[in-house]
């Protein structure tokens, strides 16, 4: 005797699969569970197993069959009474199992009547037990349309927990970090792109230790500020030019640098330094930086033309190490004028540096603009004023990361040559609000040795 064995949810749901597959007429042997080992070990569930037989076969059709003089009872009363349970066939009785059904299209041509008679098998089982056929089998696809889609869902879970090691729900001390970065004035692209590298690279127990999560963070955005630095000195004297929008202390920053490299030096021999302006329109411009030339004894010079500026450097290139230009503050909406000056800076020649100097208090959204108007100077760093005037420094931060642009130098008062300094990460993430700062640890992931010395060469 041959044996056949059939896996599922449930006994009922064994019953089922064979009567689909071999018909109504079997005997059962033994029953068992497993347990399902689910997708990647996960989802596991208990199943049940049958192990039967099937009757032996003999002509074309089978003696006792439902509409051939044998009443279904007969056959399988526990089925009659819905316990999903057959009896075992009596023995000696001679009975033909029927084919399954076979589909139309894998059989090359319409259904025959054998498929017929098991399709209509299965109805009078069904209608035997008290069950709509047509409900059955619909609530059996609903039933495997739900099951799929469960089983979908949880594999783009498990697919999302891979791709991103987390879920989507943010965990607490994120969102908490989240809106300390909004305090600062970061702008929305940098805290997102904050957010999405803690997602992918903190683990569970660093997000739960909002210390380590904020030692972390705090790193990273040091990571994203870029230090200016200077040359060393290049043979013919070095060449600095200040450009920048109105009313940002474009004239007071000169001021400042001619001081502390031409007096004080931070100990050292003070430089050769010479001050050219061509900002002779603004009312008091000439006066004002002519009056630090008097008081500093720094030469000063006047050019409103490109031929004369070149003429200018050249002649003081090889005895001045430090030429500083002092410019016309323009709009960063006048694109006209800023092409005139810039056609009146390119006498500077290609090795000058050019600074662009902005208001540390400035609003995100200006900043960028100006940022965006001043690119055509091709200027290699930012020079930040004004930054005592501010309480955050996030917008700052993330416009210069943003486009990748360094900062050189900070002033934070109209002390001269006092309230300016060469830049430094520290000095930035020390004046982030709200979040802990160890400022020994980030000093010695940020050194700055010489971040307040004004020296080169």
């Amino acid at each position: 005797m041959q044996t056949y064995s059939m896996r599922g949810v449930s006994k009922g749901d064994c019953l089922q699969k064979i009567v689909n597959t071999y018909g109504i007429r079997f005997t059962i042997l033994r029953e068992k569970t497993f347990r399902h080992s689910g997708l990647l070990g996960l989802f596991s569930r208990e199943g049940v197993e049958l192990e039967f037989c099937l009757p032996p076969q003999r002509g074309l059709g089978w003696q006792g069959a439902p509409g051939a003089g044998a009443p279904l009872g007969a056959l399988a009363p526990e089925l009659q009474t819905g316990t999903e349970a057959y009896v075992p066939i009596p023995a000696g009785e001679q009975l033909v199992f029927p084919q399954p059904a076979v589909r139309a299209d894998q059989a090359g041509g319409s259904r025959d009547d054998s498929t017929l008679d098991f399709i209509e098998a299965k109805k009078r089982v069904l209608a035997a037990a008290g069950k709509d056929p047509e409900q059955v089998f619909r609530q059996v696809q609903s039933e495997e349309e739900n099951n799929q889609r469960l089983i979908l869902d949880k594999l783009n879970a498990i697919q999302e927990k891979i791709d991103t090691g987390a879920s989507k729900a943010d965990h607490p001390h994120l969102a908490r970090v989240c809106q300390m970065l909004r305090q600062n004035d970061f702008s929305e692209r940098y805290i997102a792109s904050i957010m999405e590298r803690a997602r992918k690279e903190l683990s569970l127990d660093t997000l739960e230790d909002f210390n380590a999560m904020q030692d972390r963070i705090v790193v990273w955005i040091g990571e994203s500020i870029k230090i200016y630095s200077a040359p060393e000195k290049p043979r013919g004297g070095r060449i600095m030019v200040l450009i920048g929008p109105t009313g940002v202390g474009k004239t007071t920053t000169i001021a400042k640098l001619a001081a502390i490299y031409g007096i004080e030096n931070s100990g050292h021999r003070p430089l050769s330094v010479r001050m050219i302006t061509i900002d002779a329109f603004r009312i008091g411009a000439k006066e004002q930086i002519e009056n630090f030339g008097e008081i500093m004894e720094i030469p000063v010079s006047y050019i409103d033309n490109n031929r004369d500026l070149r003429r200018e450097i050249d002649l003081y290139r090889e005895e001045t190490d430090l030429i500083l230009v002092d410019t016309i503050g323009r709009s960063p909406r006048d694109s006209v004028k800023l092409g005139e000056m810039k056609e009146l800076l390119d006498a500077c020649g290609s090795r000058a540096e050019i600074h662009l100097v902005m208001s540390a208090s400035v609003k995100t959204s200006d900043m960028e603009h100006i940022l965006q108007q001043f690119e055509p100077f091709n200027y290699q760093a930012v020079a930040l004023t004004k930054l005592d005037e501010t309480r955050h420094v996030g917008n700052i931060i993330s416009a210069l990361a943003e486009r990748g642009k360094p900062i050189s130098y900070i002033t934070d008062g109209q002390s001269v040559p006092k309230d300016i300094k060469k830049a430094s990460v520290v000095r930035f993430l020390i004046n982030l609000d709200e979040f802990r700062v160890d400022r020994e640890e980030v000093e010695k992931r940020f050194p700055a040795a010489e971040a307040d010395q004004f020296q080169w060469g």
